[in-house]
């Protein structure tokens, strides 16, 4: 049976962890950068995938007219610079379409 200092120390450790989740703690890694429920991302390439709030979004490519195409969760959209859609639990702004590569703002809801 655990010590009470040992139940102790797991408790705060689960709250602290909690308070941080509410908090909006900060994620970053390669592509993405998180804040909260909030998003940047930057896929280069066809096929470049990244884990955004817990669902995969994949980069299809730019078309000739300046559409970026993403795989959203099982939805597919598209969108140009400055324009932003729904798809699944994200809602996402493209914030940024070049030329093999897209840079979006993502966030829940």
């Amino acid at each position: 049976m655990p010590s009470p200092h040992a139940r102790a120390a797991r408790t705060v450790t689960a709250l602290l962890a909690g308070a941080l989740a509410l908090a909006g703690c900060s994620l970053s890694s390669d592509n993405v950068s998180c804040s909260g429920t909030k998003c940047t991302a930057t896929l280069s390439g066809d096929g470049a995938t990244a884990e955004i709030l817990g669902t995969k979004v994949t980069f299809g490519g730019v078309s000739p007219d300046g559409r970026a195409t993403l795989g959203v969760g099982d939805a597919s959209v598209s969108c140009t610079e400055g324009e932003s859609t729904k798809a699944g639990p994200l809602s996402v702004t493209c914030t940024k379409v070049s030329e093999g590569t897209v840079e979006i703002t993502a966030s829940l809801g």
